[in-house]
């Protein structure tokens, strides 16, 4: 009686039990969270996130000698038993009580593989009786469901194993750097030591713990048979190597492009998606690219400032005691090295000693050494005072008028090892883009000086005023309205009359007028006031219509200022719309995302939108057409004006204030900008198959100084990028489309002439249309106008501050191209040198 009383009590417990279990059929739709990973074109990684990082990996393609380190660290019996391991069980629980009666030692489990299944996925860490009932029966069922394969493969791609690691190759990747088929033995010996506690057996923390755990385990594999005892004592003997691998952006100087698809992924799909779906992202990047880019733009930034003088130190300290300790926690952006912080430890007339910042040994403590280094008098000879920007103070002839002890700076190395530079951060800041013009591919994307020390993107997040780079779209608008690049525009004084009483009176830079002119060299000299004419005889509404149909603007004011590039845009925005005139007035959208798949492999999103039904072909045919992809691209441009207006712009390069950009050495078209006070700098310019933009300018907008145009800043950065960019590509000319017409007639005059003698140049004209006869001057008769308000309710009052332009200018001494090293491939700003 007392029997069946119990076993109906068991039979009742075990009824009730299983009313409550959760569905264990849900294994089979397993999906963890994934890590979405981003990769570079060429399909190097760019950078991943992730609630937990998490790789899933078949069971098939694991290791056989992982999955047997494992077995035998975590439940050898494994592949016997049916979910329970009733020795292991026993073992247990005699331990159990050895431990109660003698009060030593340590109590040890029995859990199976398929107990921590079902714990992990369908119940919780509670320690209680009820949760074990649960757990045993959940572990009969999931035995029979489940092959001892499937078990394996939820319970090595769901444990955690330290380093925000879930599941082995996510491990094996953050702790090594490598894939699971790349493991040695000890390696893999150390991955199946962590499940019991991989804070208990950190690789720096915890050491001892970690080698001695990670030999046991190598033990027990030699006592299962997987392994020699010659292979376990070389593994033992091994030291444990571990070198964890950075979260986040994976290239050098790619972070503003990683976090501008990251906020890309996030608008499109969600935050949730992008930490947990396991999406696999194909980017634009080109990691070559990336690299001048950030060098080009850096050199660019540290040559003005060092123009504008020598701020003075970081910081002073106390020097006398131990300074390595009090700098040692100073931070400095990763994306600066080679640069390194220092204190100013002694100084004579024709040097300065500089102690290093120390750098802490991988378990947090400081080495007893210190690192000094020299900085010659020569290395530091450009820190004259500073003194607003605008001017420098005397010429540094002793060490001693720039440095004193206890100055904390930044120094970077030289090509001599034994000397330093002195190097300060640049208060001013900049943004470069390049693009692949027919597709709106983002091939480079730099957002600013040091992306460590702002995160603030400035290719796509600053409004800036474009200045004179916005001139083409208003000489484009003209050529698409019968005017021609020989159309004489009068560059003579004018004014006009706002309805407020107040009269705006537009200048050229230099305040010279050169009087009757062609368009081609009204853009090519960047004349202000011919500009404004040309916008008034062709009224706002179509410049304002380019502009929009180029993407620059949604809605651009109707203010005859706008012209000059008064309005604020983005630098990428600006690249994208040359892009369309280079490619021959074809509507691009930017992107920096070439593909998304999702975690199964399925492309859920692709840039390229061109139908290709034909390529879904069932089988290879030889014989078969190569499978025709239609051009789809809206045209925004008439392709005449967008190879007109490219002309024009390759004389800026060749006659006008783009002059900077003949030591590229290739076919170059673009145009400078620059704000009213000089607040913006911008260079645009492209070659038949890139097109590359550049601006240079304080975050909070404040005049840089006189002559710091364009030309003089920004053209310098977009010359020495497409100097490294295409060094190894042929000289390829602009595409002339069909039936354009070259004639050739004087520069000045726009009359025909005969070609070979001075001041004649072949000009582009469209079909029908040729050199006029005799010559008219538009806005001949217009030296004072009234502005009245426009149709649509806004008044044509021109907004201040006013862009300007200058002529070309001589160089300034010493503002030649920075000179690169070696092959422009310096991952750091020592290539700045």
């Amino acid at each position: 009686m007392l029997f069946v009383g119990a076993a109906v009590g068991v039979a009742y417990v075990i009824w009730n039990v299983s009313r409550d279990l959760p569905d264990y059929k849900q294994l089979a739709q397993y999906e963890p969270p994934v890590m979405t990973r981003i990769h570079a074109a060429d399909g190097s990684l760019l950078a991943e996130y992730a609630e937990q990082r998490r790789l899933f990996v078949p069971v098939n393609q694991m290791p056989k000698q992982l999955i047997q380190a494992f077995i035998s660290a975590e439940d050898k019996t494994f592949f016997q038993h049916s979910g329970l391991d009733w020795m292991g069980i026993a073992s247990a629980g005699i331990r159990y009580v050895e431990v109660k009666l003698t009060g030593r030692g340590q109590i040890v489990g029995a859990s199976t593989i398929t107990q921590q299944v079902a714990k992990n996925f369908l119940l919780t860490n509670e320690r209680s009786m009820l949760r074990k009932v649960k757990e045993a029966l959940l572990v009969q069922r999931i035995e029979q469901a489940f092959s001892k394969d499937q078990i394996l493969e939820l319970y090595l791609n769901e444990i955690f194993l330290g380093l925000n690691s879930y599941g082995v190759a996510a491990a094996s990747l953050n702790y090594f750097g490598k894939s699971l088929d790349q493991l040695s033995l000890e390696e893999i010996a150390y991955l199946a030591a962590l499940p019991k506690g991989p804070n208990n057996y950190h690789p720096f923390k915890q050491r001892e713990r970690a080698i001695e755990r990670r030999n046991w385990v190598l033990t027990q594999m030699f006592d299962n048979g997987y392994i020699t005892d010659a292979e376990m004592k070389a593994a033992q003997a091994k030291p444990l190597e571990v070198n964890p691998r950075p979260f986040g952006a994976q290239l050098f100087a790619a972070e503003s492009f990683a976090e501008e698809v990251r906020r890309e992924l996030v608008d499109i799909y969600g935050k949730d998606k992008l930490d947990t779906g396991g999406l696999s992202v194909r980017t634009t990047l080109d990691p070559k690219l990336q690299i001048f880019a950030r060098q080009a733009l850096a050199r660019g930034l540290i040559a003005f400032d060092r123009k504008r003088g020598y701020r003075g130190p970081i910081d002073k300290i106390d020097v006398s005691g131990d300074w390595g300790a009090v700098i040692a926690n100073r931070s400095v952006p990763d994306d600066v090295a080679p640069w390194r912080i220092g204190v100013v430890l002694e100084v004579s007339e024709t040097q300065a000693v500089v102690g290093l910042q120390p750098r802490r040994k991988a378990d947090g403590t400081l080495p007893a050494d210190r690192e000094r280094v020299t900085v010659p008098l020569a290395l530091l000879q450009w820190a004259r005072a500073y003194d607003d920007g605008t001017k420098l103070g005397p010429e540094i002839k002793a060490a001693t008028e720039v440095l004193t002890a206890g100055d904390v700076v930044y120094v970077a190395p030289s090509k001599d090892p034994a000397q330093w530079h002195l190097v300060q951060v640049p208060d001013v800041e900049g943004a470069l883009v390049a693009m692949d013009p027919h597709t709106g591919r983002v091939l480079a994307l730099v957002g600013g000086f040091s992306y460590g020390r702002s995160q603030f993107n400035r290719a796509v997040q600053a409004m800036r005023q474009p200045g004179s780079s916005f001139k083409p779209i208003v000489y484009a608008a003209a050529l698409d309205n019968g005017f021609t690049p020989a159309s004489v525009v009068l560059d003579a004084p004018i004014e006009f009359k706002m309805p407020n009483g107040e009269t705006w009176k537009p200048k050229n830079y230099q305040e010279k007028y050169f009087g009757p002119s062609t368009l081609r060299r009204g853009i090519e000299q960047s004349r202000n006031v011919m500009t404004v004419r040309l916008a008034a005889e062709l009224g706002m509404v179509k410049i304002a219509d380019l502009a929009q149909r180029l993407g620059i603007y949604e809605r651009l004011p109707l203010q005859l200022a706008m012209a000059l590039g008064a309005g604020e845009t983005t630098l990428i925005k600006m690249v994208t719309a040359y892009s369309m005139i280079d490619n021959g007035g074809k509507k691009i959208d930017a992107t920096l995302i070439d593909r998304v798949q999702d975690r199964f492999g399925r492309t859920i999103f692709r840039h390229d939108r061109r139908d290709c039904s034909a390529c879904k072909a069932d089988r290879y045919d030889p014989n078969a057409p190569e499978p025709e992809l239609l051009d789809v691209r809206e045209q925004v441009m008439n392709p005449y004006t967008a190879y007109q207006i490219t002309s024009m712009m390759e004389g800026v390069v060749q006659r006008g204030t783009g002059k900077k950009l003949l030591a590229v050495g290739k076919p170059v078209a673009g145009k400078t900008g620059t704000s009213n006070e000089e607040k913006d700098a911008w260079f645009i310019g492209f070659t038949p198959d890139l097109a590359v933009g550049a601006y240079v300018g304080f975050d909070n907008p404040k005049p840089m100084g006189k002559k710091r145009t364009g030309g003089e800043l920004a053209a310098p950065i977009v010359a020495d990028f497409m100097r490294l960019a295409l060094r190894d590509k042929a000289a390829t000319p602009f595409r002339v489309p069909r039936a354009i017409e070259l004639v050739p007639i004087d520069a000045k005059t726009g009359k025909r002439a005969i070609f070979g003698t001075d001041g004649v140049i072949l000009e582009a004209f469209k079909p029908g249309d040729e050199p006029p006869e005799s010559t008219k001057v538009i806005g001949g008769d217009m030296v004072s106008a009234d502005i009245p308000p426009s149709a649509d309710g806004v008044t044509l009052v021109p907004p201040q501050p006013l862009p300007q332009e200058p002529q070309p200018l001589a160089p300034l001494p010493g503002t030649g191209d920075a000179a690169g090293g070696g092959d422009g491939l310096t991952t750091g700003a020592g290539g700045l040198y």
